[in-house]
């Protein structure tokens, strides 16, 4: 687990793009058994890991998901995609287009300034 308040939780997904999960931690299974705060502790930060990757990572795009149909429970997947990674213009879950991406900006320095962009919001 990369984050947690009382609301939601986070993790990092092993990939070679910059992907993050956020979770609840009431086992909901639909977005709208969530309560008013769990979703804007959601859309919050959704918001904040987004901006932090387009500052950060300068992505072609930001694809954010939520399908649940492996883990069915709310969850987003929030992900930085480059037109020289492995799958795009494909989702991650689509057709491998090449090989050999490599992640130029190091994920740690990202990752501790998140932390403390998320430690420090006020919801």
């Amino acid at each position: 687990m990369f984050y947690s308040n009382s609301l939601i939780f986070i993790e990092l997904h092993e990939s070679p793009i910059p992907w993050l999960k956020i979770f609840t931690h009431a086992p909901h299974k639909e977005f709208s058994e969530c309560s008013r705060l769990e979703k804007e502790a959601i859309w919050n930060t959704l918001d904040v890991i987004e901006k932090e990757m387009l500052s950060y990572f300068k992505p072609s795009k930001i694809n954010i998901a939520s399908f649940g149909n492996m883990v069915p429970r709310v969850h987003w997947h929030i992900m930085a995609r480059f037109e020289n990674d492995e799958y795009f213009p494909e989702p991650m879950w689509g057709a491998k287009q090449r090989e050999g991406f490599v992640l130029e900006a190091p994920m740690e320095p990202f990752l501790e300034r998140l932390k403390h962009k998320l430690e420090s919001s006020s919801y």
